[in-house]
């Protein structure tokens, strides 16, 4: 198969690094800022495989026909960059990456619900500057259909990308999607204050914030009915325990989880993001709390309050000090 990657950032280059490497047809579409880079200097991955550089072949825009669309950018840019490289798009199958539950239904807009295909990326990368990345942690690609029951294009597909990752085929991937909000809800508080994950959680009091995100969130998902399935490195069953306990018994089992996730700095996607200049994803993240507590007429303010304290670092490009973080969330941490 010849696979498109739209997205050039930590998740794109990743995989389009590994398909090469496996010996598929990878085509790698990224910003005009980017394609220089790329194309003379082609990528270097390190982490957790170990370091390599690979020349990957790089377009501006879709410019031929391929077996395979990834869409590898942010929720917020999927509909822009359909309708960007749309000429190519009709009629092919296309694989959605995006953290949230929104990008298949914002892409069924500009394509065939028939022709999409989600997922849940599970491993972790961190895009350091254009063509350089870090895969920090393994983990599997959760593939499913979004609006009907598997078929056989996904186990073909399925069994492509399993040359690099682990595949998981489910017939529950919104179930998971929902699931996965929380595993990335945290993601919000490193890029609050402009630090590595590890950095910020092995702070016992931040890390109750952390806990804190996910009782609520939990909450809101429980009293709007919404179904959680266990993914396969996140069963549900550490969520239910973990916000069962005293915040500060909780904070120190979570502490342990998010301080070893990677050897490498970890950054999370948020701050990613922003360290690029672009606009995050947090309102697909935390803000899919805020939006699903509205409609049931239930509240959100912890979520609501790091949402807005985002897009305030976005709006100044000048982050918080914990401090200042501890005393706008104060009055809604856990117990």
């Amino acid at each position: 198969m010849i696979i498109s990657i739209i997205g050039a950032g930590a998740i794109g280059s990743v995989v389009a690094a590994y398909l090469t490497k496996k010996g598929q047809q990878a085509l790698l579409v990224c910003h005009p800022e980017q394609l220089d880079a790329i194309k003379e200097k082609g990528l270097n991955v390190n982490g957790v495989r170990g370091s390599f550089h690979i020349n990957v072949e790089a377009v501006p825009i879709l410019d031929r026909e391929v077996d395979l669309i990834i869409f590898a950018v942010k929720t917020q840019d999927i509909v822009k960059a359909a309708i960007e490289n749309q000429r190519y798009l009709k009629g092919k199958p296309v694989l959605t990456t995006q953290n949230g539950v929104q990008a298949d239904t914002l892409l069924s807009k500009i394509v065939d619900k028939n022709n999409i295909i989600s997922s849940i990326v599970m491993f972790g990368a961190t895009y350091l500057e254009i063509g350089n990345v870090v895969h920090n942690f393994e983990g599997s690609w959760i593939l499913g259909r979004a609006f009907g029951p598997n078929d056989e294009l996904v186990h073909k597909i399925g069994g492509i990308l399993n040359e690099i990752f682990p595949v998981v085929k489910t017939e529950e991937i919104m179930p998971m999607k929902y699931l996965k909000i929380f595993v990335n809800a945290n993601n919000c508080i490193p890029a609050i204050l402009g630090l590595g994950m590890q950095e910020s959680f092995v702070d016992l009091e931040i890390s109750r914030i952390g806990i804190s995100i996910w009782k609520e969130g939990l909450n809101i998902v429980n009293k709007s009915n919404i179904k959680l399935t266990s993914l396969p490195d996140f069963p549900l069953e550490r969520l239910i325990k973990l916000t069962a306990m005293p915040s500060m018994e909780a904070a120190k089992i979570f502490s342990g989880i998010m301080v070893n996730l990677s050897k490498e700095p970890l950054f999370g996607s948020i701050l990613q993001s922003i360290k690029r200049g672009r606009n995050s994803e947090i309102d697909y993240i935390n803000g899919e709390f805020v939006n699903i507590a509205k409609k049931n007429s239930l509240s959100a303010l912890l979520n609501e309050r790091l949402v807005n304290m985002v897009h305030e670092v976005e709006r100044t490009k000048s982050f918080f000090s914990k401090d200042k973080l501890m005393t706008a969330t104060k009055d809604l941490i856990s117990t």
